[in-house]
C-alpha cells in the first residue's frame, strides 16, 4: 500500500503541478466554474481524446463515453481493496447526485489491460454499479488514456506472475461533456464531499 501511496505523490507532483498556472487562468470573473473551485487545481491540460474498449467489447472514443457527466477513475480489477472501495464510493456520489437531480455516471479505466478483458469488466461492473462505465483496450491504448488524465501506474514485477499487483495513483476525476476535466477528489473524499462539490458545477 505505501506503493501506492508514492505513486500518488508521484502524480500530484508530475502530472497535476502544471495545473497550478491554469488553476490562476480558470479562476477569473469568465470562469463559470471560479465558485466551485476550492483546490489549488482545477482545468487545465487534463483529459483528452481516448480509444478504449468497453465491458460490451464495443471501441469507443472520449466521446462515446462522456456523454454526462462523469466520475473518471483509473484502477483494475484484481485490486484488493483500494479500486473497488473507491469504486462504490463514486457509484454513491452518482446516487446522491441523481436525488438531486443531476444524471451523472461513474466511468472506471481499467489500467492493467493484461487481465481486465471486457468479459471480466462485465462482471465487475455487475458487482458494482450497472451504471457504470468500464474501459479497458491495448497497452499502448490505456497507456495513452493515462497519459491524457496525467495518472500514474505501474506492475509489481515480484510475487506470483498470475497474482501481481499494480501501484497506481487513486485520483477521481470529474469530467463534464462539452468541457472536458474540471475538478478531481482525492482518496479520502467521501461520496458526500464528491457530490456536494460536483453538483456545484453540475448547476451552472
Amino acid at each position: 500500500m505505501d506503493k501506492i501511496y508514492a505513486g500518488l505523490a508521484v502524480a500530484v507532483v508530475a502530472g497535476l503541478v502544471g495545473g497550478v498556472y491554469t488553476y490562476a487562468q480558470f479562476a477569473r470573473s469568465d470562469d463559470p466554474f471560479a465558485d466551485c473551485r476550492t483546490s489549488a487545481v482545477g482545468g487545465g491540460d487534463i483529459g483528452g481524446a481516448f480509444t478504449l474498449v468497453d465491458q460490451t467489447g464495443k471501441t469507443v472514443t472520449d466521446k462515446d463515453v462522456i456523454t454526462k457527466p462523469s466520475l473518471v477513475y483509473f484502477g483494475y480489477t484484481f485490486c484488493p481493496d483500494v479500486c473497488p472501495l473507491d469504486a462504490a464510493r463514486n457509484s454513491e456520489a452518482v446516487d446522491i447526485l441523481q436525488k438531486q437531480g443531476f444524471d451523472a455516471q461513474p466511468v472506471f479505466i481499467s489500467i492493467d489491460p493484461e487481465r481486465d478483458t471486457p468479459a471480466v469488466l462485465k462482471d465487475f461492473v455487475a458487482n458494482i454499479d450497472d451504471r457504470m462505465v468500464a474501459l479497458t483496450g491495448t497497452p499502448e491504448q490505456v497507456a495513452q488514456a493515462s497519459k491524457a488524465y496525467r495518472t500514474y501506474f505501474k506492475k509489481q514485477e515480484d510475487g506470483d506472475p498470475q497474482y501481481y499487483l499494480m501501484d497506481h495513483s487513486t485520483f477521481t476525476y470529474l469530467v463534464l461533456p462539452g468541457v472536458g476535466f474540471v475538478d478531481f477528489f482525492r482518496r479520502d473524499d467521501s461520496a458526500d464531499q464528491i457530490a456536494s462539490k460536483a453538483a456545484c458545477y453540475l448547476s451552472k
